[in-house]
């Protein structure tokens, strides 16, 4: 089996969509030995933020020279993003390799019924990346939250610590349409006995965490405990500089990651970074804040060209949106195109009053995923926006439009899914 021949199998498997449950990733585990066990974890869950907060783990650990395993998603380009060590993603051959030779596990595992159906997408990249990172010996994996977290694939882990980042009204129809219905899912991730972190602030999300740490005799540790533990104190160009105070002490550190909000995220792997560092890394101090000032996340308030200015942001849901605005209202308050497209399911006018008050222009397109909106389902919810509304089906023909009518010295802004953001990535040439 080759690279592309593994793709095209992995495809096949989102024909079985999302399912929730562990006992098809528990299964297949089993008869890989349990490779999830052979390395410590960090199980990063949350409804904005967690991959950010992965990024700047990743980075803080390997700086301290250890040989880190990163599992994300969604991916931007390459399937291949999703799984890494450090910066480095598994080569096509390993992909291929592993693939095959899950593939194998999975179908003597179905003969046998032993699994009584296929794994999906995401089951079977999960179980990839674990046996990757195993075979790989690394110290640690760094691992990001599907969706939800208690029925989430990844929660086969026992991690060393959990982390649940900001919780927000997201994936309403698998996880509740509450703060407190979607917590209670969110902090599913918590272990026995093992710390729980969070920078969530709202007591309706933080209650139910609450009552499941107590129930699991689990630390919960608060990223913040008042208003003003998280200050802006400079800007060094579109970079935001914060002091950060926690149990007594001050931080000051400018994020790599543009955007007020990433001043949370890094706070959150600071608070991880310490809360592990005794008892099972040894991390310094200057390294840990060289971690939030050197990692990389693409997709995330990336600027992908000077001339013009195009900042590209996976922001796929109504938290999301607002800080991409609170971002845009310091810097550049009214962008001269927004490009949009989301999927059909996300709140597409909540989004869409956010976002389109303030751009010039904006384009509607769409990109190739099922879930895909068609951009006159986001213009019919959209309408009052209608005036400096232009459709553009297609990201390439988008792409020609922009280079053909943004001035140097202008403004793109592209929003609304990473799906989108991928397209884009794949086709601008830079």
């Amino acid at each position: 089996m080759n690279f592309q021949s593994a793709l095209r199998y992995l495809n096949s498997l989102q024909l079985f969509g999302v399912k929730f449950g562990l006992e098809n990733t528990q299964t297949i585990l089993a008869a890989l030995n349990n490779p999830q066990k052979k390395f410590p974890s960090i199980l990063v869950g949350g409804t904005n933020g967690k991959g950010s907060v992965c990024a700047f783990t990743e980075k803080i650990f390997s700086l301290h020279g250890y040989r880190v395993g990163l599992y994300t998603s969604p991916h931007l380009v390459s399937v291949r993003e999703r799984i890494k060590i450090g910066e480095k993603l598994i080569s096509e051959e390993e992909f291929a390799e592993g693939t095959r030779y899950l593939k194998s596990k999975i179908d003597d595992l179905l003969s046998s019924g032993q699994l009584l159906a296929p794994l999906t997408y995401f089951e079977f990249l999960t179980a990839l990346a674990f046996l990757y990172f195993a075979q790989q010996g690394v110290d640690l994996a760094v691992v990001e939250v599907g969706m939800g977290g208690r029925f989430d694939a990844t929660n086969v882990l026992d991690p060393i610590c959990s982390v649940v980042t900001s919780i927000s009204i997201d994936h309403e129809k698998f996880l509740g349409s509450t703060l407190g219905q979607i917590a209670r899912e969110k902090g599913g991730i918590i272990k026995k006995k093992k710390p729980i972190i969070t920078s969530e602030t709202e007591e309706e999300a933080l209650r139910p965490l609450q009552e499941k740490a107590a129930i699991m005799k689990a630390p919960l540790i608060k990223v913040f405990t008042r208003e003003d533990d998280l200050k802006i104190i400079g800007q060094e160009g579109l970079k935001t500089s914060f002091c950060f105070s926690w149990q007594g002490q001050s931080y000051t550190f400018t994020p790599s990651l543009l955007g007020f909000h990433q001043g949370r995220n890094a706070a959150c792997a600071l608070v991880v970074a310490k809360v592990l560092s005794p008892r099972w890394f040894f991390l310094e101090e200057e390294k840990i804040i060289e971690g939030l000032q050197q990692a990389r996340w693409e997709g995330r308030l990336e600027i992908i060209s000077s001339q013009p200015l195009f900042l590209v942001d996976g922001a796929h849901n109504p938290s999301g949106a607002r800080a991409l605005q609170d971002f845009l209202g310091e810097v550049c308050p009214h962008p001269d195109l927004l490009i949009f497209a989301c999927m059909r399911d996300k709140k597409i006018a909540e989004m869409a009053n956010i976002l389109f008050p303030a751009p010039k222009r904006i384009i509607l397109t769409q990109f190739p995923y099922h879930r895909s909106a068609f951009p006159q389902e986001i213009l019919r919810q959209a309408s009052s926006y209608r005036d400096k509304i232009t459709i553009i089906p297609e990201v390439k023909l988008v792409l020609e439009e922009v280079k053909n009518s943004v001035l140097p010295q202008g403004v793109v802004v592209a929003a609304g899914s990473l799906y989108l953001i991928g397209e884009i990535k794949k086709y601008w040439s830079f």
